[in-house]
Formats: C-alpha cells, structure tokens, sequence
C-alpha cells in the first residue's frame, strides 16, 4: 500500500468516525429535546425545579444546557481523535 492510500484510508476512517460522533451527539439532542420536552412532559411535570414544572423546564432550558454539554463532550472527543489519526495542529 503506497503512502498516499494509506493517508486516504486514513482520512477516511477519521471522517466516519468524526460523522459518527457527530450523529450520535445530535441524536442524543433530538431525544432529550423532543422526548423530555414533549413525548414525556406529563410525568417529568410531576416534578418542580425551582418552582417549574421539570417538562417545562426541559422544554424551554434542559435541552439547550444538554446542547451546550454535548459541544464540550464533542470537543473533547475530537482532540482524542485528532491526536489518534495525527491532523491536530
């Protein structure tokens, strides 16, 4: 295997790694903001943070601080991968 394949399979296994992670990441997103916010809002309602109902609170912040945490996880899985396949600067 010449060099210049070698890179190419290699850039090609860290771009399907890199959308894998990226489509688990949001998929992750999706079911927090949709299922906690909507599909499961009645018994997440039976709980009161700060004086709100949990579904509300879902609806309107969860799913944007579980957006936020999931940029930092995403960060810091792409260093990893980074450093694994040699691309980071």
């Amino acid at each position: 295997m010449t060099q210049s394949t070698q890179t190419t399979g290699s850039m090609r296994e860290y771009w399907r790694r890199n959308v894998g992670y990226m489509a688990v990441l949001l998929a992750i997103w999706a079911t927090v903001s949709y299922g906690c916010g909507i599909v499961f809002v009645e018994p997440l309602n039976a709980v009161t943070v700060g004086g709100f109902p949990l579904g509300f609170w879902f609806a309107q912040q969860g799913s944007i601080f579980v957006f936020v945490v999931l940029i930092f996880v995403y960060y810091l899985l792409m260093l990893r991968l980074d450093r694994k396949y040699d691309v980071h600067e």
